[in-house]
């Protein structure tokens, strides 16, 4: 659809915010986006957030910003982001980076096979695009660790393009605005609005503010992302599988290498629990294991 001129409508709209009665009322006129849009983009001009990666804007600086902000706040990404692009300023220097000096500046962020994941991301686009990061979702989305989602938002944050993607915060707006009263809300059905009101001029501007809304959203109202048919609730981080890959990782940032055998005594935890755990980290690609031995790939 073509971006509607929110001032010359709003002018002429007085929209009640019953946004799901409106919409089963006379479906989604120009006039009804027009308002919708004029909402979002009020609240993005007086409560936007203001992050680093948002004031300095190149592909690069967008990739990291995108993986890091995967299942992860923004306020733990904040502190970590500008550590890293200082260390690894660029494709070329993230891809010939030993994978240590990488999760090094990566600690803390958690998920570490996401550090990988930038790392080899990093490899490709020297090695196979010249350094230019592609600007095709389509493309990035055979990427490692780029789903389609990761795709279109990098595409739309570094090149301005009007790619639709949801995340948790858009799934919060839109469930709120337009299924307040239902449950299981599938993601197709959000997607077809998400596609509808989508600001086409300026689709980096657009998201931000959605993302924004649905933060101040989540803080007044709770957690409406539990109504999405595809909620999954995360389980304890406390004793779990991602707790003990992270303290093997860790071992080895302290200690380069180790011996299979001494991760027991390290951990305290028995070889059976440990074992699965390694050769996952090995056919991840984020550990060798040779002669018994463990080091960072």
């Amino acid at each position: 659809m073509q971006n509607v001129n929110t001032a010359e409508a709003g002018a002429h709209f007085h929209f009640d915010r019953s946004w799901h009665e409106l919409l089963a009322r006379e479906g989604l006129s120009a006039a009804a986006i027009a308002g919708f849009q004029t909402e979002i983009y009020r609240y993005f001009r007086n409560s936007g957030r203001e992050f680093s990666w948002r004031s300095e804007i190149t592909p690069y600086r967008v990739l990291v910003s995108e993986i890091m902000l995967q299942q992860t706040q923004t306020s733990r990404v904040s502190v970590k982001f500008e550590p890293f692009v200082a260390a690894f300023p660029g494709f070329a220097e993230l891809a010939t980076a030993p994978f240590g000096d990488v999760l090094r500046y990566w600690k803390g962020l958690g998920y570490n096979r996401r550090a990988k994941y930038l790392h080899d991301c990093a490899g490709l686009v020297v090695s196979n695009y010249g350094g230019d990061m592609p600007d095709d979702p389509e493309v990035l989305v055979t990427f490692p660790g780029i789903g389609k989602a990761t795709a279109a938002s990098i595409c739309v944050f570094a090149f301005n393009k009007p790619h639709p993607f949801i995340e948790t915060n858009i799934r919060t707006v839109f469930i709120h605005c337009f299924f307040p009263d239902q449950d299981k809300v599938a993601d197709r059905d959000i997607m077809t609005l998400v596609e509808r009101t989508l600001d086409t001029e300026n689709p980096r501007h657009w998201f931000y503010a959605l993302m924004d809304y649905g933060v101040m959203l989540k803080k007044q109202v709770g957690n409406v992302s539990r109504k999405s048919r595809h909620y999954q609730k995360q389980s304890p981080f406390t004793g779990s599988d991602r707790q003990l890959r992270g303290q093997i990782l860790q071992q080895l940032l302290d200690h380069r290498s180790i011996a299979v055998g001494d991760l027991p005594d390290l951990l305290g935890q028995p070889p059976e629990r440990l074992q699965p755990l390694v050769d996952a980290l090995c056919a991840e690609r984020l550990i060798t294991e040779r002669s018994g031995r463990l080091r960072l790939a």
